[in-house]
C-alpha cells in the first residue's frame, strides 16, 4: 500500500490529507488561508504537508492542488486570482521543507482526476471532462488516461468559453463566458433579479432572505427551490441550460467516455443536475442514434482536490 499526501489550497482554507493506494483518506489537516500573504500562504501549506508527513513517515511524495494556473512542468503558479502569489515556485519549497518529492497541479485538474480514478468516471478507461460549478467555473480534460495540460499549462479554462457574445462582463476580461450564466455568482445574479422583479413569485426565498432580494445567498436559494420557491428553482433552471447547452459543445469537439459535474453547486441535486441533463439532451437531439456520453454528478464530493493531488503525486 502506497501512501501520498495531498493539500488543496483554495481562498479560504488549505486542506490536506493522506491517501492510500483506494482513495481513501486516511487522516486530514485544514487551516485557514492567508490569502494576501504569499509567504504566509506558502507556510501554511508547509506546515499542512510536514505534519501530516511526520504521522506518516511512510508516504512517499506530496501532491498540491491550487487555485491558480500552473506551468506546464507543474512546479510554479504562475497566477492564482484569488491568492497573492505571481510566479511562485511552489514545488521547489515544499519539497526543500518537506523532504518529499512534490507536484503542483490546478485545484480543478486534481479534483477531475479524483473523480476519473476513484469517483463518477472510475470505470471510464480512456476520456472524461468535468466541470466544476462554484462561485466560478472550473474545468478539465482526460483523454487517454492523462489529464490534457496544453502547452503552457493552462488548458481546460471551460468556465472560459464564449456563451452569449457581448454579454455579461468577466473577471477574465472578455464579455458572455459561461462562468457568467452557469455559476454559484450566476445563480445568485438570476435569483435576486427575479425576486427584485416578480417578488409575487418569490415567497420562500424573500421570507428567508428576510424581503430583501440583496440578502438572498446561494444556501437560501437551493433551500427555497427544495420547497417549490418558482424564482429559486427558474434560477436553477437558467444555470442548468447553460451548463448543459457548453456540454454538449463539449462534447462534439471531443467526444469523451463521461462527463461529470462537480463543485459545491453540486449539492442541490436534482436541481441542477435536472435542468442540466434536459438541456444537454435536448441541444444533442439532432445527433439521433448516435452515442453520447453519460452526464454524471461527482462522487468524490469535497475530499475530491485533495484525493486527485496526492494521487497525481503518486504517479511522479
Amino acid at each position: 500500500m502506497t501512501l501520498t499526501i495531498g493539500v488543496d489550497v483554495g481562498g479560504t482554507k488549505v486542506a490536506g490529507g493522506v491517501v492510500d493506494d483506494d482513495g481513501n483518506v486516511l487522516t486530514q489537516v485544514r487551516r485557514d488561508t492567508p490569502a494576501q500573504d504569499p509567504l504566509g500562504t506558502r507556510n501554511t501549506i508547509i506546515g499542512v504537508a510536514a505534519e501530516l508527513a511526520a504521522a506518516y513517515p511512510e508516504a512517499t511524495a506530496v501532491g498540491i492542488g491550487a487555485a491558480a494556473w500552473i506551468d506546464a512542468t507543474r512546479s510554479i503558479v504562475l497566477f492564482a486570482p484569488n491568492l497573492a502569489w505571481r510566479d511562485e515556485p511552489l514545488r521547489r519549497h515544499v519539497s526543500e521543507a518537506v523532504g518529499l518529492p512534490t507536484v503542483v497541479e490546478n485545484d480543478a485538474n486534481a479534483a477531475a482526476w479524483a473523480e476519473f480514478r476513484y469517483g463518477a468516471a472510475r470505470d471510464a478507461e480512456d476520456s472524461m471532462i468535468m466541470i466544476t460549478v462554484g462561485t466560478g467555473i472550473g474545468g478539465a480534460i482526460v483523454l487517454n488516461g492523462e489529464l490534457v495540460r496544453g502547452t503552457h499549462g493552462i488548458a481546460a479554462e471551460l468556465g472560459h468559453m464564449l456563451s452569449v457574445p457581448d454579454g455579461h462582463p468577466c473577471g477574465c476580461g472578455r464579455l458572455g463566458c459561461l462562468e457568467q450564466y452557469a455559476s454559484g455568482r450566476a445563480l445568485l445574479r438570476f435569483a435576486r433579479a427575479g425576486a427584485r422583479q416578480e417578488p409575487d413569485r418569490a415567497p420562500i426565498l424573500l421570507e428567508l432572505a428576510g424581503g430583501d432580494a440583496d440578502a438572498v445567498t446561494g444556501l437560501m436559494i437551493t433551500t427555497a427551490a427544495q420547497k417549490g420557491d418558482p424564482v429559486s428553482r427558474d434560477a436553477f433552471a437558467q444555470i442548468g441550460y447553460w451548463l448543459g447547452g457548453a456540454m454538449a459543445d463539449l462534447v462534439q469537439i471531443l467526444d469523451p467516455q463521461v462527463l461529470v459535474i462537480g463543485g459545491g453547486v453540486i449539492d442541490a441535486g436534482e436541481l441542477l443536475m435536472g435542468p442540466t441533463e434536459r438541456a444537454y439532451r435536448e441541444a444533442l437531439a439532432v445527433r439521433g442514434t448516435l452515442p453520447v456520453a453519460p452526464l454524471l454528478a461527482a462522487e468524490t464530493g469535497s475530499a475530491a482536490g485533495v484525493i486527485g493531488a496526492a494521487d497525481l503525486a503518486r504517479r511522479i
